[in-house]
């Protein structure tokens, strides 16, 4: 995260004093934040940055429950801190089988808060730090030739170059050229660093 860029922390709940409260915890200690009565205006100026959401799951018209499930269909990436009122224990465990974060039971303690929000935008931040990763790793994979990408599969297995040539029906030497110039275009310092990098992206599994 970039130091001139604050976190920003989104809170959903209709009850004003708990957005008050909220609001006035989360800047007392540096962070950006915006609160809104209801789903629905929240999803009017939503942004899927760097932050955390603190959702209320009993709320008129669109439930943090529902609200959580549009988030989810649109691959938001941002983590959710459900805000439980008593008797919401079961929705909350229900809402963390499907992605949130973690809940606050009201009444809560601020300093819990703090420190739910703290691993919150930590796990957040990183992240946006492997997507990152995934989506350079993948163009530079998309740079490969066709055959270099063969070739790539066949290392990603462990085999020797005399076995990958044999394979490919091409010459060893060939083989050679082609592993020197995926290293290169991988930006890859060793083969185990290649190897890494094909599992960050997801390329193993299909390479296999």
């Amino acid at each position: 995260m970039s130091e001139d860029v604050k976190p920003l922390i989104y809170i959903v709940d209709d009850d004003f004093s708990i957005r008050d409260m909220i609001g006035l915890m989360v800047d007392s200690v540096g962070y950006r934040y915006q609160s809104f009565a209801d789903a629905s205006e929240f999803l009017d100026v939503y942004e899927d940055t760097h932050g955390c959401l603190l959702l209320d799951i009993r709320m008129p018209g669109m439930s943090g429950m529902m609200l959580q499930e549009r988030l989810n269909e649109q691959r938001s990436m941002m983590p959710i801190i459900f805000i439980t009122g008593h008797g919401d224990i079961t929705m909350a465990v229900e809402a963390m089988q499907r992605g949130a974060f973690d809940f606050m039971e009201k009444p809560f303690r601020e300093f819990d808060l703090l420190s739910k929000i703290e691993k919150a935008l930590e796990q957040d931040q990183q992240n946006r730090v492997d997507l990152t990763m995934k989506q350079e790793i993948c163009e530079r994979i998309n740079s490969l030739t066709k055959r270099e990408r063969e070739v790539m599969g066949q290392v990603a297995q462990g085999k020797a170059n005399k076995v990958i040539a044999i394979d490919l029906n091409i010459a060893q030497g060939t083989v050679e050229i082609h592993r020197s110039r995926i290293m290169s275009k991988m930006k890859a310092r060793s083969l185990a660093h290649l190897m890494r990098m094909l599992m960050v992206a997801g390329e193993i599994e299909r390479c296999i």
